[in-house]
């Protein structure tokens, strides 16, 4: 028990709508606009002291439940249960750091939640990943407040100083190794790179809809950016490319790779990672569109990284023996990876990497890449497009993470326009330079947001609860 534990007093809920510059596609779907959830918690330690904290995260809807049900049914549900966790988010009486309070949660409050939840009317159940979005905005705001309830950056609080379990508490290794790696006396700082860069490198995302060169611009946005692959990598002098396939048309998705692949070495680009969207079903087609590019371009697959998430989002569903292509390129979970025990299934099945996102809350993505890093695994950290307040924690983390090689991040290209107030604040974070992010504005408290010199007009409330002024 710490003087420094917190609990939570009260939540503010916020809906603020986002339209995409141009289309993104997720799989078999296409996002063209995005509801953001931002939310503003109060925690109060042991000694009746408070602070306020912010977090936000993007309902992407296509990422976070894909379906054939409508959209507008998947969309309702998401906000119904965002709304669901607001009013619980209260209920955890302990007080606790950050991180035990998300994984009481996690472990205990969220399982109960969806299982009411789907009980209900729903015609398809709300997924495991889906939920923990929901919770997200939540979980990062209390990892806001406590920093700012300390006057320090939460990075710094992620230690035996401030928490009162270590990580054996929280994770377990695998039995394989369960004589070689102990977390008794570990904490997620352990794992942590320290300090904080000035600058990251920046990862573009080629999208299934991208044009790549200027004569196939269907439809010219005269609005000052790019409109073709080749025009981002002059402009921002990109130095890494993940580029989006279909998953199921090989010709597509190989000449994809190979054209992408020939711009990235005329523009001096270095790395390459390709995304198959979870639509494979077969190791061999994968396999297959390795093989041949190794064969063909043995330059582009140089290029090529890791390879992301082929195979369906549900291991104990899907449970795909992935030794094969690992035995070719690093092969990362990512929409798989709802936490560490997810990730220990992936690795006994063969995967040699996680893609963390703070979008499944940064308390889970923290002992995910505890439990990774000392399992020997890789680590990325993957954008789920986050713009506005939810491109800070992100790019955070992957700073921190000592990922295989810089941070995604694509707000920039397909809503620029929606982080223009945080942009004046935190210009680097927004735009790309030489290829990287800068992070020199990241001063202050929590997660170093400056919320109160962001001038942003924020829409009604959608709900208040506990004891709030704002």
């Amino acid at each position: 028990m710490k003087a420094t534990d917190v609990d939570v007093k009260g939540v503010a809920l916020y809906f603020i709508p986002v339209k995409t510059r141009v289309p993104l596609k997720f799989g078999t779907e296409t996002l063209t606009e995005v509801t953001c959830a931002r939310v503003c918690v109060r925690v109060e330690d042991r000694r009746g002291k408070s602070c306020y904290g912010w977090g936000e995260t993007p309902l992407s809807i296509q990422w976070i439940w894909p379906s054939t049900r409508p959209y507008i049914e998947r969309y309702n549900s998401v906000v119904s249960f965002t709304r669901k966790v607001a009013h619980h988010i209260c209920n955890i009486s302990e007080k606790g750091h950050p991180i035990e309070i998300g994984y009481r949660f996690i472990e205990n409050n969220l399982p109960r939640l969806m299982k009411h939840f789907n009980s209900g009317s729903l015609v398809e159940p709300l997924p495991r990943l889906a939920g923990l979005v929901c919770c997200s905005p939540f979980d990062l705001a209390i990892h806001d407040a406590y920093g700012n309830l300390l006057g320090v950056p939460t990075y710094e609080t992620y230690s035996a100083d401030f928490m009162s379990f270590d990580l054996s508490g929280f994770i377990t290794p695998s039995v394989d190794l369960k004589d070689v790696i102990d977390f008794k006396g570990k904490y997620p700082r352990d794992f942590l790179v320290y300090p904080l860069p000035e600058k990251i490198l920046a990862w573009h995302l080629v999208g299934g809809l991208d044009s790549l060169e200027e004569e196939e611009v269907h439809k010219e946005l005269k609005d000052g950016y790019p409109n073709s692959l080749r025009e981002w990598i002059r402009r921002d002098g990109l130095r890494c490319l993940k580029i989006k396939l279909r998953g199921n048309d090989f010709e597509w998705d190989y000449n994809r790779l190979v054209r992408v692949g020939k711009i990235g070495i005329e523009e001096g680009v270095n790395w390459l990672s390709a995304d198959f969207n979870c639509t494979v079903r077969d190791t061999s087609y994968v396999v297959g569109i390795l093989d041949k590019l190794m064969y063909d371009y043995p330059r582009i697959f140089g290029m090529l990284l890791y390879v992301e998430q082929p195979f369906p989002y549900e291991l104990e569903d899907f449970p795909i023996d992935v030794r094969c292509v690992s035995a070719r390129k690093p092969l990362f979970l990512d929409e798989s990876a709802h936490d560490w025990r997810v990730i220990m299934r992936g690795r006994e099945l063969g995967w040699s990497g996680v893609a963390l996102k703070t979008c499944k809350t940064q308390t889970g993505a923290l002992l995910s890449l505890c439990w990774a890093k000392a399992h020997g695994m890789l680590l990325m950290v993957q954008d789920l497009t986050n713009p506005m307040i939810a491109q800070i924690p992100h790019v955070l983390l992957g700073a921190h993470a000592g990922t295989i090689m810089g941070v995604e991040s694509n707000s920039m290209q397909f809503y620029p326009k929606a982080s223009e107030p945080e942009a004046k604040i935190h210009p680097g974070l927004y735009s790309r330079k030489n290829g990287f992010l800068e992070l020199k504005s990241l001063v202050g408290s929590g997660f170093c947001m400056r919320i109160e010199e962001i001038e942003r007009e924020l829409p009604p409330c959608d709900l208040v609860i506990g004891d709030m002024d704002i």
